[in-house]
């Protein structure tokens, strides 16, 4: 049986750092980062590589539609 393997791509730019998708998250892969965009919002970010699933948990829940989920089978 295939393993889905997941990943994120925040628009940074476009986020507003409210943290929803940080709780949403049920692997705890998103975290906020301690740089700024240029609205001045620590913005999230995918702190684990190889732990996201794809499960849309994080996009489901941003208002702002800035995430992006992409899922790729594995052998």
């Amino acid at each position: 049986m295939a393993k889905i393997k997941g990943a994120i791509v925040v628009d940074t730019e476009r986020c507003k750092g409210c943290s929803l998708c940080v709780v949403a998250c049920p692997l705890h892969v998103i975290a906020l980062n301690k740089e700024v965009n240029i609205k001045g919002y620590n913005y999230a970010g995918q702190i684990l590589e190889d732990t996201c699933n794809g499960c849309s948990s994080c996009a489901i829940v941003c208002p702002d539609g800035c995430i992006s989920v992409y899922k790729v089978k594995e052998a």
